[in-house]
């Protein structure tokens, strides 16, 4: 500590806090470059382990049989920060025989479900259309649950050439 009276800087330090002020930022700020150095990264894409357990999360034990559902995206996105995609459902929308809701998950994004939309018989069509991220070149599955609770799938390949997600 410095004399009363004596300035530091052209500031009169008549409290002898600059020195407290200047050590207490150092000390701050070396503990968060030790807290960043011991933080865990966590992988940018999912792994096929997530998406399974995504799909169990949200179907439980049921089986999900390949048909009924039709998937078009681009087979190549220069971008994946806005893909388009459109899922569409063989059903007839009636009162017994209609698609109570589509999801669609991505293999390797952060977070594998990335649209899940609610329908009902009164919806005349069974189709969504939408644009999504993707991170990089992965496999997109639609699942549609039908009015019996049956579920039925489609999948597709898509080459990303710029990622998103992160």
């Amino acid at each position: 500590m410095r004399p009363l009276g004596i300035t530091k800087n052209g500031i009169h330090d008549i409290h002898g806090i600059l020195d407290i002020h200047v050590a207490s930022r150092r000390r701050a700020l070396s503990a968060l470059a030790v807290g960043a150095c011991l933080l865990v990264v966590r992988p940018a894409t999912a792994t096929p382990d997530e998406l399974i357990v995504a799909l169990r999360e949200t179907f439980g034990e049921r089986p999900i049989r390949p048909g009924k559902v039709k998937l078009d995206l681009p087979r190549l996105a220069e971008s994946g920060n806005v893909v388009p995609v459109t899922v569409s459902v063989d059903s007839p929308m009636t009162e017994r025989d209609y698609v109570k809701s589509i999801h669609l998950f991505a293999e390797k994004n952060n977070l594998p479900r990335i649209l899940e939309v609610q329908l009902g018989p009164y919806n005349g069509k069974a189709a969504v259309s939408s644009r999504v991220r993707l991170a990089i070149t992965q496999q997109v599955l639609a699942v549609a649950v039908l009015g019996d609770d049956t579920l039925w799938s489609a999948a597709a390949e898509i080459d990303v050439t710029v990622s998103s997600c992160g």
